[in-house]
Formats: C-alpha cells, sequence, structure tokens
C-alpha cells in the first residue's frame, strides 16, 4: 500500500512560505488562517521527513534543503503560470482586460474616477482591480503579476519602472461647525488642545504627524485612532475630533459633515504609478494610464478650491 504523496497543494503551501516568511503572510496569499497553514507545512514536513524551515523569532527561515527544493518548484511555477496567463488572454481576448493592483486607498478614491474615465472610451474593455496592503502589493508587482500599479512610494520594486502620478500635501479634515473651519489654513498651533484623530501607531504618515507637531511643541488630546484614513474621517465626522489625512480620501468623505482644509506646513503624500518591465504590455495600458492621469489632474483642481 502506497503512502501519502506530495500534492499541488503542499507545493502552493511551500512557495507561499518562501515568499512570504512567515505563517501569517502565507495565510495572507493563500487566503488562508494561520493555523490551516502551520498545519499544511507539519504534513509536508512529515510527508518529505526532513525540516524545511528553522523557527527564528517568529519568522521562518528556510534551511539549505529549502532553498534547493524552491529552485525546482518556481521552474514548476513558472510553467504553470505561463499556461494561465495564456489561458486568460485567449478568454478575455474579445473585449480585452487590463489587471490592476494597488493600496486599498487607492481603489476607492483615484481608481474609481479613472476607470469611468477609461470605460468611456474603452466599453468593451474590463478592469480588474486587486486592493493590497504593502509590502504584499510590492511583491505582487516585482512578480509581474498585473499590468500597472499604484503605489504610494518613490522607490520601483525590482523588475518594474515607477512614475509620479501625484504629489500632494496631507490636509486637514474638520466636523460641521467646528472653530477652526473659520481659518482657510490650518498652522500646527491651532491644533493645540484639540481632540485628534490618529492613524494607528505603525503607520509612516502617523508618524511624520506626530513628528511635526513634536517639532512645533505642540500637544493635541489623543484618545482615537484608527487602522484607515477612511475610519479616521468616519470619526471626525460623528464630531469626535480632527485629523490629518491624505488627501484623495479627504476629498473623497468631504461633505456638508466632514470640511476640509489646506495645512501652512508640507506633509508629503505621493502616488506612484508603477509599470511591469518583464511582462509584455498590455494594449489597453496607455489609455488607462492617461485616464489614471486625468483622474490626478481633476484632484489637483479640486484642491485648489480647499
Amino acid at each position: 500500500m502506497t503512502g501519502p504523496r506530495l500534492t499541488h497543494r503542499h507545493v502552493e503551501v511551500f512557495r507561499a512560505l518562501m515568499l512570504a516568511g512567515s505563517v501569517t503572510r502565507a495565510a495572507e496569499l493563500l487566503h488562508s488562517s494561520q493555523p490551516t497553514v502551520s498545519r499544511e507545512l507539519a504534513r509536508l514536513e512529515q510527508l518529505l521527513q526532513m525540516n524545511l524551515f528553522d523557527r527564528v523569532r517568529g519568522r521562518l527561515r528556510p534551511t539549505v534543503r529549502a532553498l534547493a527544493l524552491r529552485d525546482e518548484v518556481e521552474r514548476s511555477y513558472q510553467g504553470l503560470e505561463r499556461i494561465a496567463a495564456t489561458a486568460a488572454a485567449l478568454r478575455h481576448f474579445a473585449q480585452g482586460r487590463l489587471d490592476v493592483a494597488c493600496l486599498p486607498a487607492l481603489a476607492h478614491t483615484l481608481l474609481p474616477d479613472a476607470v469611468r474615465r477609461f470605460c468611456a472610451a474603452q466599453a468593451e474593455a474590463s478592469v480588474s482591480i486587486t486592493p493590497l496592503e504593502s509590502p504584499l502589493l510590492e511583491g505582487w508587482l516585482a512578480e509581474q503579476r498585473c499590468d500597472l500599479g499604484l503605489t504610494e512610494h518613490d522607490a520601483a520594486p525590482p523588475g518594474t519602472r515607477a512614475e509620479a502620478l501625484l504629489k500632494l500635501d496631507e490636509v486637514a479634515v474638520l466636523p460641521a461647525g467646528h472653530p477652526l473651519l473659520a481659518r482657510r489654513r490650518l498652522r500646527p498651533a491651532d491644533f493645540a488642545g484639540q481632540a485628534f484623530v490618529s492613524l494607528a501607531a505603525g503607520d509612516p504618515y502617523r508618524q511624520q504627524i506626530d513628528a511635526l507637531f513634536e517639532r512645533q511643541r505642540v500637544a493635541r488630546r489623543l484618545a482615537l485612532e484608527a487602522g484607515s484614513a477612511a475610519a479616521v474621517c468616519a470619526l471626525v465626522r460623528q464630531g469626535l475630533g480632527v485629523a490629518i489625512v491624505n488627501p484623495l480620501t479627504a476629498l473623497d468623505a468631504a461633505g456638508p459633515q466632514l470640511q476640509v482644509r489646506a495645512l501652512t506646513v508640507h506633509v508629503p503624500f505621493r502616488v506612484s504609478l508603477v509599470l511591469p518591465e518583464l511582462r509584455a504590455p498590455n494594449p489597453l495600458r496607455d489609455a488607462f494610464v492617461g485616464a489614471l492621469r486625468d483622474a490626478a489632474a481633476a484632484v489637483r483642481g479640486r484642491l485648489k478650491g480647499v
């Protein structure tokens, strides 16, 4: 009687762990759970009768055997991905399909306007948007999994080139009726003693904003924080404080209950267009890039009125 055999799922789990470096990140890549990935790794190591990873400070360090196995796995995956990509291209050839990867915030701010402009000119085309958090997004772009991407970094992932799409500043958001709305532009000193809604502690923009107020020796009342700019705006809309967020989310949330104001200081915000260099250019890509640039120009125009 033959024993258990190596399956495609075993290989998929192994590859995800090699790419991610941790069970948590591998589970995200596989759309699975950490316990499931851990169990499947244990089964794979038992099946192969060798350890594939050393556990070092919460991360997985591949053994020499795992590194050798990875090379063979990657060769087989490249063949499978070429077949899948070809099948997808044939399936959507009649209308054309464009795959876009971006940060979640850009999926519901800048991209919808760009897609509207693109579809108005390319009615038969289809667009697929995949929102991904960094650094998973940069990993996808480096692996050439999409036709283009949008990030908030200047540096291009390996195998890609990056172009500046938007260079703006963060803005203040305030609830309706707030006394600071009397000012057209807000100084750091204006936030002294104000209830302030912050981004999460590890967010790079949170760190920039906190450093700004520390340099200016301005003390705010910090009671609330949220993991995204959209969530911060939702709290501000409820009158729970003021905040500083990226201009795209601020404009998207603006309305009678939430107002936007410019700052007198610079807190840079950027959006970069990332184009893969190892993937054949999609015939629809240039048209979509044009729509993105038009959408970016529209954002700049709206901000002039703030």
